[in-house]
């Protein structure tokens, strides 16, 4: 048999180790080396601590002690290599009980990192990334991204940003600001204009409207394996809109139910959402998702973005279907979009209300190109 190996330390969130390493070790060492060098350090970017999810589960494989270190683009050529070979020799084997040594798989199908004991003597291999806010902003979010260190993104800008790249960017932590860019470039990206706003509620509720007489035809067809499938689509498409009427960013699939969780809507919707799921049969299921959209559309009118709709749901035409006609808050929405770049739009929205490929979000040139495509 082979023995155990070692006990994990107690379980420390990713973001409390992050503050720890900078606080404790980077920051110290920076101070003696670079004296007055500015910078700014934060635990942004991918990762499961960035939007507070992270647990003992996640140590294994792509978690520890780690943060970003952002300088001057001018700086970050001159000093970036020698702050890394100096971290690598001088950081602590460990912070909190935790490893800042990591070991790579090797394996270009499989390119995470493990955390590891030290070595006995040796640099760290350690996470500490040095970059320029332009060049981290392009190379996570496209290359028209490199600007947004200054100014603002366009409106048609913001439809190639998937909202789990903006929730990495505006969530985690940031432990100094001694740029200031940092700070500002977040507060910019922090939410969608309003303009951009009414549009993409728009076209979420535009997506509600093309499947919610789906559920029933579906079950009349005798098809229970369809109208589940469709039911549990529209409870997707009701939390993103959830998402985007709370003005929160919506994460990728594997967070959505916990973030959703934390919204300030989701006791309103949540028991109707599981009941819907749950539902034993057709009635049910449309009895639950009435209730479900007829909360959403409450929502939306305490929202004050149009004129109050009716929020009760009626006959799909003549057909014996309850639905809301979510189209009819699209439209009313779509009227008050004026932005030149938006308003003629068709109501495909952002690049996450179209395609949902976890390989395509993480691709930015290849989102901006599809994007580009739908004009």
């Amino acid at each position: 048999m082979t023995a155990p190996g070692p006990a994990a330390p107690p379980f420390v969130p990713g973001l409390d180790l992050a503050r720890a390493l900078y606080e404790e070790a980077v920051r110290p060492l920076l101070e003696r080396a670079h004296p007055g060098l500015r910078h700014a350090a934060a635990r942004i970017g991918p990762g499961s601590e960035v939007l507070g999810f992270d647990s003992a589960r996640s140590a294994d494989h792509d978690w520890g002690p780690r943060l970003q270190l952002f300088l001057d683009p001018a700086d970050a050529r001159r000093h970036g290599p020698a702050i890394r070979e100096l971290l690598a020799e001088r950081l602590p084997g460990h912070v909190r009980g935790w490893s800042t040594h990591y070991r790579a798989t090797g394996d270009p199908d499989n390119p995470v990192s493990h955390l590891a004991p030290p070595p006995a003597d040796g640099p760290v291999d350690h996470r500490v990334t040095v970059h320029d806010l332009p060049g981290w902003l392009a190379e996570r979010l496209g290359p028209p991204a490199a600007a947004w260190a200054d100014s603002a993104p366009g409106p048609v800008d913001w439809l190639a940003l998937p909202q789990q790249r903006l929730a990495e960017f505006t969530g985690g932590a940031l432990f100094h600001d001694g740029l200031g860019t940092l700070t500002a470039a977040r507060e910019r990206l922090r939410w969608y204009p309003d303009q951009v706003w009414r549009h993409l509620l728009a076209c979420q509720w535009q997506r509600i409207a093309q499947e919610e007489a789906f559920v029933g035809r579906c079950a009349e067809a005798g098809d229970e394996l369809g109208a589940a499938l469709l039911t549990a689509r529209l409870v997707r498409d009701l939390m993103r809109l959830a998402f985007l009427t709370d003005r929160r960013y919506a994460p990728y699939g594997k967070w959505l139910g916990s973030a959703f969780a934390r919204l300030g809507s989701a006791p309103a919707l949540a028991p109707a959402l599981r009941a819907a799921l749950a539902a034993p049969d057709q009635a049910a299921r449309e009895r639950h998702l009435c209730a479900a959209y007829e909360a959403a559309a409450r929502a939306h009118n305490a929202l004050g973005l149009t004129e109050p709709l009716d929020p009760a749901c009626r006959r799909y035409h003549d057909r014996p279907y309850l639905v809301l006609h979510a189209d009819r808050f699209a439209r009313a929405l779509q009227r008050t979009v004026t932005a030149p770049e938006l308003r003629d739009r068709p109501l495909t929205g952002a690049v996450d209300q179209w395609a949902d490929s976890t390989d395509l979000l993480a691709h930015p040139q290849a989102v901006r190109a599809a994007v580009d495509a739908l004009g």
